[in-house]
């Protein structure tokens, strides 16, 4: 039986699957909630990045927090991390809720925590007298 060659173009190369954080570091458990930084409170005090490593990274221009891989530590150690936040902005929440949480902080207005902010005019520095 021949097949079409051109069949070749038309199928996709891998399936289009997201991660969705349920992923099992090398035969780990599926965990059962995703954790969440809320940026609109986080001060960027880095405390939890430095306690969960590969789950919290510090954005580069905003200055917060942010959970960028849900498989990243075990969940011992990201509620060590979420223990270690002064202003309790890191929560346990269902996966379902990911998507949701992350179009509400893009309604918010952020002041940059991470870059300066740049000015129109440049600041003089005192005369010395």
């Amino acid at each position: 039986m021949a097949s079409d060659p051109s069949s070749a173009f038309q199928a996709k190369a891998y399936q289009e699957l997201g991660p969705n954080g349920r992923e099992p570091i090398l035969g780990g458990q599926l965990r059962e909630k995703a954790v969440w930084v809320d940026e609109s409170t986080c001060i960027g005090c880095r405390y939890c990045s430095h306690v969960a490593t590969n789950t919290f990274v510090i954005e580069q221009y905003w200055g917060r927090s942010r959970a960028v891989r849900q498989d990243g530590d075990s969940t011992e150690l990201i509620q060590e991390a979420i223990n270690t936040c002064p202003v309790d902005c890191i929560h346990w929440v269902r996966f379902e809720e990911l998507e949701t949480l992350r179009a509400q902080l893009d309604e918010f207005d952020f002041q940059s925590l991470g870059m300066p902010q740049k000015s129109s005019r440049r600041i003089k520095s005192r005369k010395k007298q």
